[in-house]
């Protein structure tokens, strides 16, 4: 009999879609095409046909991923025909970010097989390591894991070896809406407002002033008033990365190294030096700019925000413009990303910890943010190993992730060579030329750039952006200074280093530290 879907309750009390196994039900003349909607089934071991061949009858995996719609979404649409290919069962359990850590850590940290397969934020790698099974050789040799690029085949790594599957790239880069930028009216005005010509912002500063013209009236004619920028700013909805995107530009000193989030050699936290703080203050002011109820805007939001044309700017992932790219979508061609500096706003001044003092930059300096992305693997304590990870092979191979990169809620976003083509968008999303370059341009400079910001991925890792967070929050919320707030979380941060050991912290950062400086992380010791 074919494989049954039922809607239950998950295992921890979480809304699951559940795949009852059965024979398989797809037979080697199966028109995948047209059966499963994908454009072309390219040949491989993780190819329809390939896993069509293999019988997981009597077979059973759990994966634990995130919500719908945001990898949610086609987690539950890849098992579904994973179970109708292989005749195995696939239980997935959905369970929003703020919970996902728990769930995951807990029956890791005592050693129990709850997950075969987890997502979660790829910065978790500190606190998953110990549990994880390897990528296996034969996964890692295939031409899909191949094309990864260098840098998100480093996030999936810990200590030169490879132990998330790599199926997601995340970075967050400066996207906006053209025509208002070249609308004479607006340009006259905005000169007559600021003395100086309408261009594309490449500060924050400039950001901040183009997007308080833009915030709150109908500058496209659709009847409907239409604001500055939209951002991500609700605290247990991955509100970090946008503070990580705001900091970075007066924090990321291009000629220093050796840090980030800490000094490497004294491990005393630099969350709270003149660069952080700047940083905070104008994303605090940013509030002023943003879609009414803003501050309570998570990545849903954002991405239908932006995605929907409700705002001119924004600096986050690629769901939000992937979704302006849908053929519904009212700006859809009429977007670009990137200033002509870079993938993301910079600064004339970055704070240098070592001199204590601001360097000052002609040119703005540019440093952008790695964003974590969609961590995921096969737990080592699942007795459904190759199962598991014959799944992960099936969910990135070419033919899904080639649907999925195009659909915006599904937030899977460019991680391989190959979809830094222009050629590759133009052809299978219908973009125009222009979108097409502007946004492989992005993409490329994104992987090439060597002033880059990356995640924490460190033991504990939760733990000190629960911290950041509670009190970056309290400053948004008009509660703290910038400077208190964040005094208060280098405080915060050093208390969390004492309790997990400064030399276990230090040597997990030393892998953070080698992705800023671009050594290869088969050198760090």
């Amino acid at each position: 009999m074919k494989p049954k879907l039922l809607l239950a309750a998950g295992a921890l009390g979480v809304a699951s879609l559940i795949a009852v196994g059965g024979v398989s039900s797809a037979s080697a003349d199966t028109d995948y095409i047209a059966k499963y909607g994908i454009k072309a089934d390219v040949p491989g071991m993780c190819s329809y046909s390939s896993i069509d061949a293999k019988d997981y009858t009597g077979h059973e995996i759990t994966i634990l991923t995130h919500a719908v719609p945001v990898m949610g979404e086609p987690a539950a649409l890849h098992s579904k025909q994973f179970a109708e290919l292989t005749g195995g069962t696939v239980n997935v359990v959905h369970a929003p970010f703020g919970e996902l850590y728990q769930k995951v850590m807990i029956p890791f940290q005592t050693g129990q097989h709850v997950y075969d397969v987890v997502y979660g934020g790829s910065y978790w790698i500190g606190d998953w390591a110990p549990h994880l099974a390897p990528v296996p050789q034969k996964y890692l040799d295939l031409a899909e894991m191949k094309d990864a690029t260098a840098a998100y085949q480093g996030v999936a790594s810990w200590r030169g070896e490879r132990l998330q599957y790599t199926v997601d790239g995340d970075r967050h880069y400066f996207k906006y809406v053209r025509p208002p930028f070249e609308d004479a009216e607006n340009q006259a005005k905005f000169k007559a407002q600021y003395g100086r010509d309408l261009e594309v912002p490449t500060t924050w500063e400039e950001y901040a002033e183009v997007a308080t013209f833009f915030n709150g009236w109908d500058w496209d004619g659709d009847g409907e008033l239409e604001y500055g920028s939209t951002e991500i700013v609700q605290r247990d909805n991955i509100a970090f990365s946008n503070f990580i995107t705001r900091v970075a530009a007066y924090a990321k000193n291009p000629n220093v190294t050796g840090g980030f989030w800490f000094d490497l050699d004294t491990m005393t936290p630099q969350v709270n030096n003149p660069g952080f703080v700047k940083g905070l203050e104008m994303w605090m002011a940013a509030l002023e700019y943003m879609p009414p109820g803003g501050i309570n805007f998570g990545i849903a939001e954002e991405i239908f925000s932006w995605g929907g044309g409700q705002s001119l700017m924004s600096v986050t992932w690629d769901d939000a413009f992937i979704q302006a790219m849908q053929e519904d979508s009212p700006i859809r061609n009429k977007i670009l990303v990137g200033t002509k500096y870079g993938a993301s706003m910079g600064s004339n001044k970055v704070w240098n910890r070592v001199t204590n003092k601001w360097d000052e930059f002609e040119t703005p300096s540019v440093a952008p943010y790695v964003a974590w992305g969609w961590g995921a693997g096969v737990s080592k304590y699942s007795q459904e190993q190759e199962m598991a990870f014959d799944w992960f092979c099936f969910f990135s191979n070419y033919a899904n992730t080639n649907h999925d990169l195009l659909i915006g809620r599904f937030g899977v976003n460019p991680f391989r060579t190959s979809h830094m083509d222009p050629a590759y968008w133009e052809k299978e999303a219908g973009w125009n030329n222009d979108v097409a370059v502007s946004y492989t341009n992005m993409l490329k400079s994104m992987d090439t750039s060597t002033n880059r910001v990356f995640d924490l991925r460190v033991p504990g890792v939760n733990q000190y952006y629960t911290a950041m967070m509670a009190s970056v929050s309290k400053a948004m919320a008009g509660e703290m200074s910038a400077q208190a707030a964040l005094d208060e979380v280098a405080a915060e941060w050093s208390r969390i280093t004492e309790r997990i050991g400064v030399d276990v912290v230090r040597e997990a950062y030393k892998n953070v530290v080698a992705l800023e400086d671009n050594v290869p992380l088969s050198a760090v010791k």
